[in-house]
C-alpha cells in the first residue's frame, strides 16, 4: 500500500514540475520598418573612354588587343613618326636660325647705340636697331612655339593609357592610315564602378531623403554602396529619373553590364516584428504560440509581411504586449502534456 501511494506521488510531482516549467517568451514588441522597392539596376564603368588619333600618320603597331590588361602611362599605339620628326628638325633649324639672328640684332643694337651716345650717328637709327631687335626676338619666339608645337606632335606619335584598365575595342589595324579626331582604341577601368537604375517619380522625392540604398547580386551577396547622385530631370518617356551610385568592387568580379537588383528604401512605418524562430509554419499556416493569463501556450494564426534581420513582420492576428512564446517545439510539449 506504501509503494502505490509512492508511485503516485512520483506521478503527480512530475507532471507538477512539467507544468511549472516556464516556457520562454519574450512581449510583442513595435519597432522601425523601412519600407524598400527593387529595381534592376545595371553596373557602368566610372572611366571608360575612347582614344583617338591627335596627329596624323600610319599605325606602325598596336601593343593591345581586347581584353588585355593596361596600366597607366604606357603605349598603346604608336604612328609612324617619320613627318612629324621631319618637322622637328625644320623647327629646330629655324630656332637656331632665330637665335643666332636675335644675337646679331643685340650687337648691332648695343652698336648703334653706342654711337648715338657719341653722337656719331642720328637717333633714328638707334630706333631702326630697337625694332631690329624686336623683331629679331618676335622670330625667336615663334621659332621657340612652332618647336613646341613640333615636339607635341611627335609626342602624339606614341598614345599613351590615360588610366589603367581592359581594352574593350580596337578601331584600327596596323598599317591604316589616321587623321586627328579617328578613334583608336576603346577602354574601362574596372576599379570604378557604379549603379544606375530607373527610379519612378513617385518614389523620387522619398529616395532622395533616404539616400541609401543595397546592391544584390545575382549569387545572393550584398553590397553596401557608396555616395548617390539623383539626376534632377525625369525621362520624358518613361517618367523616372536616373540614379547612380558608386559601387565598390573588392573581388574584382564584377564587369560593366551586369544586372544586378537595388534595395532604395522609400518610406519608414512602426511594425510589430517577432524573431522568425517563433513563427509556426504548417502548409499555407502561418501561426504562433501566445501565453494566455494562466500562462498557458495557445496557438494563434497570424498574417506575415516583411521579413528583415531574423525577424518576420506580423500584420494580423498579434496584439503589442502579448506574451510570445520563443520556442514553439517548447509550446507543443507543454500542450501534449496536458
Amino acid at each position: 500500500m506504501k509503494r502505490s501511494w509512492l508511485g503516485l506521488a512520483v506521478v503527480m510531482l512530475s507532471g507538477f514540475s512539467l507544468q511549472a516549467q516556464a516556457l520562454e517568451s519574450q512581449p510583442v514588441q513595435r519597432a522601425p520598418l523601412t519600407e524598400s522597392i527593387q529595381l534592376d539596376g545595371v553596373i557602368e564603368a566610372v572611366r571608360q573612354a575612347t582614344v583617338s588619333a591627335q596627329t596624323s600618320g600610319q599605325v606602325r603597331r598596336i601593343h593591345f588587343d581586347v581584353d588585355d590588361a593596361v596600366a597607366p602611362g604606357q603605349v598603346i599605339v604608336e604612328l609612324n613618326d617619320t613627318e612629324q620628326r621631319a618637322r622637328l628638325n625644320q623647327a629646330e633649324a629655324g630656332l637656331r636660325e632665330a637665335e643666332a639672328g636675335l644675337n646679331d640684332a643685340r650687337q648691332n643694337f648695343s652698336r648703334v647705340e653706342g654711337l648715338v651716345q657719341r653722337e656719331l650717328a642720328p637717333r633714328a637709327q638707334l630706333d631702326q636697331a630697337r625694332n631690329q631687335l624686336n623683331a629679331a626676338e618676335a622670330r625667336l619666339s615663334r621659332a621657340q612655339a612652332a618647336v613646341a608645337e613640333a615636339r607635341q606632335q611627335l609626342a602624339y606619335t606614341r598614345v599613351i593609357a590615360p588610366y589603367g584598365g581592359i581594352v574593350t575595342a580596337r578601331h584600327v589595324e596596323e598599317g591604316a592610315s589616321v587623321n586627328p579626331g579617328q578613334p583608336l582604341i576603346s577602354g574601362l577601368s574596372l576599379e570604378e564602378l557604379r549603379v544606375v537604375v530607373a527610379l519612378p517619380q513617385r518614389y523620387a522625392a522619398s529616395a532622395r531623403q533616404q539616400r541609401e540604398a543595397q546592391v544584390m547580386l545575382m549569387d545572393g551577396r550584398v553590397l553596401e554602396t557608396d555616395g548617390m547622385t539623383f539626376y534632377p530631370y525625369a525621362d520624358p518617356a518613361t517618367h523616372t529619373f536616373r540614379v547612380r551610385m558608386n559601387l565598390k568592387n573588392p573581388e574584382g568580379d564584377l564587369f560593366p553590364g551586369m544586372l544586378v537588383k537595388v534595395s532604395l528604401p522609400v518610406a519608414e512605418r512602426s511594425a510589430l516584428w517577432i524573431p522568425s524562430a517563433a513563427l509556426v509554419q504548417r502548409g499555407e499556416l502561418r501561426a504562433v504560440y501566445v501565453l494566455n493569463a494562466e500562462g498557458q501556450p495557445r496557438l494563434r494564426q497570424v498574417r506575415v509581411g516583411s521579413r528583415a534581420n531574423g525577424q518576420i513582420e506580423v500584420l494580423s492576428g498579434l496584439g503589442e504586449g502579448e506574451l510570445l512564446v520563443l520556442n514553439p517545439a517548447a509550446a507543443l510539449a507543454r500542450l501534449e502534456a496536458e
